[in-house]
């Protein structure tokens, strides 16, 4: 028996390098875990389109059935449609074979238990290292059965009931599916709409490189064919599509931060006093647009577990992170990507404006560097790194909901450390371009040396 690598047990959930650091004897291992800790009767399994998905699945599947576990298996889908069929029909749970955004050699596991509540670092991951790095296995008398089960009809009728399709007016839009299945989706919803698609047919090979439409080098060509085509705007998500990106009419990139802002505006402004939940990256949009809105603007740690966490305690109506997750109350308080495309098309076609118009005040008035990246040799220096700045600018109001937070009347920071690497992301937001360009310099050069 080989030995599990340990490090394949995030924070949010469990992802290496095929077969290397995940392997079939590993996930095999876990789905064994996942069965003596929850203790369910029937989950929901499906993957994503990598190539390593199918042999990992039937690994996974075995681990559960030899534990007499039902499974219901939903075949290659998007996270979000995962989602959907363990909350929406009432399983106790599941697993989804995928590997998100990350490079055709990775792959990994999303893990839920009942209502696709997830569990993560401090609500069970560890709790399944623990039992997967003690060797746990077990064969119960009595195997589950498995049953195939189709929920796209089911799933994408859930993602239209946030509009109303016969208010869409004919516009032209660009869809990227990056190789994963959204832009299948997107044709299965015969919208009234012009579709101009990209990287549309799965293909777990992904030719492209990374299925991640957040790195700048994948949005040059969403960018080129929206310019080319004339389209209205354009549209892109990752590989199981769970994250969502939008581009204007000229191509521009719509950061996810602003979206979360606009998005949220609109569920503030719909229903009265409704709670808005959003991450520490960058706030200043949000805090305003849903405040004068009527809404209450929360901020939360990132990450997909803890959001979710806050949106069912708040029992919060909308949710946004700047990485391009979009959460709804409406859809089991869980991440959606087409939900937010969906929206867009309603607000652009009722708004007689451009996506360029509706996007322009946050570009004037909230100006962002963007996440820059640092990588740091150990912890240590991460530490240290994070006391000198907290030195430097002692005389700022200082938030460490995530990381460390800095505000000033001006210009505001958040710095975090990776959960994954010994890396800093610093994000800085101000009021005008030549204050952004300071704040961001004088942090840089703190952390770099």
């Amino acid at each position: 028996m080989e030995k599990i690598d340990p490090t394949i047990f995030k924070a949010y959930d469990i992802r290496g390098v095929y077969p290397s650091q995940i392997n079939e004897e590993a996930v095999y291992k876990i789905a064994q875990a996942y069965a003596k800790f929850v203790n369910p009767k029937t989950v929901v399994l499906s993957r994503d389109v990598r190539l390593s998905g199918p042999a990992l699945f039937e690994a996974v599947k075995n681990g559960l059935v030899d534990h007499g576990v039902n499974v219901i298996d939903i075949g290659i889908g998007t996270t979000d449609m995962f989602y959907f069929a363990v909350a929406n029909y009432g399983y106790d749970g599941g697993m989804m074979i995928s590997a998100s955004h990350n490079p055709g050699e990775y792959n990994g596991l999303k893990i839920v238990r009942e209502k696709s509540i997830p569990t993560s670092g401090d609500t069970g991951i560890e709790e399944l290292k623990r039992l997967v790095l003690a060797d746990y296995k077990f064969k119960a008398e009595t195997s589950g059965n498995l049953q195939t089960k189709d929920v796209a009809v089911d799933y994408l009728a859930k993602c239209a009931s946030f509009i109303d399709s016969k208010k869409l007016k004919v516009l032209k839009v660009v869809v990227n599916g990056m190789f994963g299945p959204a832009v299948q989706n997107v044709f299965k919803l015969n919208l009234p709409v012009e579709l101009v698609p990209l990287n549309e047919v799965p293909d777990g090979h992904f030719p492209k490189g990374a299925p991640d439409p957040l790195l700048e080098q994948n949005r040059t060509e969403t960018t080129e064919l929206v310019k080319s085509s004339k389209a209205d705007m354009g549209a892109a998500w990752d590989a199981d599509a769970d994250r969502f990106f939008l581009f204007d009419e000229n191509g521009r990139f719509i950061p996810g931060y602003y979206l979360t802002a606009f998005l949220g505006r609109y569920f503030a402004q719909k229903i009265p006093g409704a709670k808005i939940i959003f991450d520490p990256r960058a706030t200043w949009a949000t805090i305003d647009s849903v405040t004068k809105a009527g809404g209450v603007p929360l901020m939360n740690k990132a990450g997909h577990s803890f959001i979710k966490e806050r949106m069912r305690k708040e029992d919060a109506v909308f949710g946004g992170e700047m990485s391009g997750h979009f959460y709804f109350k409406d859809f089991f308080y869980c991440d959606n990507g087409l939900i937010p495309f969906l929206l867009i098309l309603e607000i652009v076609s009722g708004s007689g404006k451009k996506v360029s118009e509706l996007f322009e005040p946050f570009f004037e008035q909230y100006f962002v560097s963007g996440e820059i990246n640092t990588s740091l040799q150990s912890d240590s220096q991460i530490a240290e790194t994070f006391e000198r700045i907290e030195k430097e600018f002692k005389d700022s109001a200082i938030d460490r909901t995530d990381g460390l937070s800095l505000e000033y009347s001006d210009w505001r920071a958040n710095i975090r450390s990776s959960n994954t690497q010994s890396l800093i992301r610093l994000n800085v937001e101000a009021r005008d371009p030549e204050t952004l360009k300071v704040a961001t310099q004088s942090l840089l050069e703190l952390i770099q040396n």
